[in-house]
């Protein structure tokens, strides 16, 4: 291969941008690996996260540029992923998360843990490496939308393990308490609870995703979990109605207050019932994205209870692909905050 090929096929390439970056691959140091044999451009673009929803896209783009270049007849391309690390979370804590994302709502009943765990359940399918925190301490839900409702996770070496469904690696309150007793814990023994779950559980390798199910409202918990990591963004989950509208537009509130991003808003439960359009409305008027919205469907209820998510029990259902699209879209999310911010950690060096 000549090195004049190779240097026109890079070139060609440096004028592929990725669309949710808006930089082009070259810079971003996603070409890796290019060789040439017979005429074939075969090299390896390195996505900011498995869960990419633009692939094909970025496919089309750089087949084009490429077979612009004369010699070269086709292209091969192998795709592999570095979730972007936040350097912050490195900074604070001695555990490999490499992204914190959490999942509020400003009032209870909306769906929000029934979005977290499929969150969860959706990125982990897509390939990311994925735990998922339920910070809900006083009534934990995430055991029973698991199937995990028998047993203790064990202790090995000082640290618990936390149990590991549907490729999620999971922590809940409701693994190590008994279920007929109530919790009645005040501020600082949750901030207790929450940082126990960040530097007492052995998580592993790295995890690319930290989910964290926040309980509803805007009180302890979430300024104990901004306060025990810092926080690569938030999700915020409404139903379309008014009033819930209005109780996620405080949970936006205290987390612009707290500094963490809105990675964006979820309209739970759209459909005849509680109408549609809420959620949307509220990112417009806010300036944050709007994620989609998941409909009214009876099967996610019965999978929550039966502890299949529906992405895993109807994985072909609108409701799971819709499911499947907010994951993507909340991964592209997370990497486009990490390349704006200052302490992104570039993909060359990311462990």
């Amino acid at each position: 291969m000549s090195q004049q090929l190779h240097s026109a096929v890079m070139r060609a390439l440096s004028t592929v941008i990725e669309p949710e970056l808006h930089k082009d691959i070259v810079t971003l140091n996603m070409v890796r690996d290019l060789r040439i044999e017979d005429g074939v451009a075969h090299f390896t673009i390195m996505l900011t996260t498995p869960a990419c929803p633009l692939k094909d896209v970025i496919y089309k783009a750089a087949e084009a540029a490429v077979l612009k270049v004369e010699g070269i007849r086709a292209i091969q391309v192998k795709w592999d992923a570095e979730v972007p690390s936040d350097k912050r979370v490195h900074g604070r804590i001695s555990m490999p998360i490499r992204n914190v994302v959490a999942v509020g709502s400003g009032k209870g009943g909306v769906g929000k843990t029934t979005i977290a765990v499929n969150l969860a359940v959706s990125l982990a399918k897509e390939g990311a490496r994925v735990g998922l925190m339920d910070a809900d301490i006083l009534t934990p839900n995430v055991p029973i939308m698991l199937g995990l409702t028998a047993g203790r996770p064990l202790v090995q070496n000082g640290k618990i393990v936390p149990f590991e469904v549907f490729g999620v690696k999971t922590i809940s309150m409701g693994f190590l308490i008994d279920p007929d007793k109530a919790m009645v814990w005040r501020g600082p023994m949750l901030n207790s609870a929450i940082r126990q779950f960040f530097n007492d559980v052995d998580w592993g390798n790295n995890i690319d995703y930290m989910i964290v199910d926040l309980p509803p409202g805007t009180g302890d918990a979430p300024l104990s979990l901004a306060q025990a990591v810092p926080l690569t963004g938030a999700v915020i989950v409404s139903q379309p109605q008014p009033v819930a509208v209005g109780d996620a537009l405080r949970s936006i509130s205290m987390f612009e207050q707290l500094n963490v991003p809105i990675i964006g808003i979820v309209e739970n439960m759209t459909g005849d019932l509680f109408g549609e359009g809420g959620g949307e409305q509220l990112a417009q008027q806010r300036n944050v994205p709007f994620l989609g919205r998941i409909p009214l469907d009876a099967e996610v209820r019965k999978g929550g209870d039966l502890g299949r998510p529906i992405v895993i029990g109807a994985p072909e259902s609108a409701t799971a692909q819709a499911f499947r699209r907010l994951a993507r879209d909340v991964a592209a999310r997370v990497s486009v905050i990490q390349l704006q911010s200052s302490d992104f950690i570039p993909l060359d060096i990311i462990g």
